[in-house]
């Protein structure tokens, strides 16, 4: 449970960044300031980390009510994570197509935004 627990709150952390990039996407309508991209990537990094402690938990110790609520909930939590990453990249996308980026060379640096959807892709 405490596996799912770090996930969770991990997955909580990225919900709160996709919102906060989805903000300042609308706001200023150009790629997100190198301090976001940054934090982004280390919570990119830490997903490896808590997707492998899930992984090791025995599939008796995960069969538990409180378990199964705690993980449909944590499903729903990437949800949602999925939808604003994917309205990011739009907004990104749409801001690179009228010329309203400012600054080509950090748009090249910007982690590719279905990275998290790859980064499950490979853990199941």
């Amino acid at each position: 449970m405490e596996a799912l627990q770090q996930h969770q709150e991990l997955c909580n952390e990225l919900h709160q960044l996709a919102l906060e990039e989805n903000s300042f996407l609308q706001q200023h309508r150009r790629v997100p300031d190198a301090a976001l991209l940054e934090k982004k990537k280390g919570l990119l990094a830490r997903l490896d980390d808590t997707l492998a402690a899930l992984r090791a938990v025995p599939r008796h110790s995960a069969e538990g009510a409180p378990f199964r609520q705690a993980l449909d909930k944590t499903r729903a939590r990437i949800l949602q994570i999925l939808q604003l990453d994917k309205e990011n990249e739009q907004l990104l996308l749409r801001f690179s197509l009228t010329g309203a980026s400012a600054s080509a060379p950090a748009a090249a640096q910007m982690p590719s935004a279905s990275i998290l959807q790859r980064i499950y892709q490979r853990h199941t």
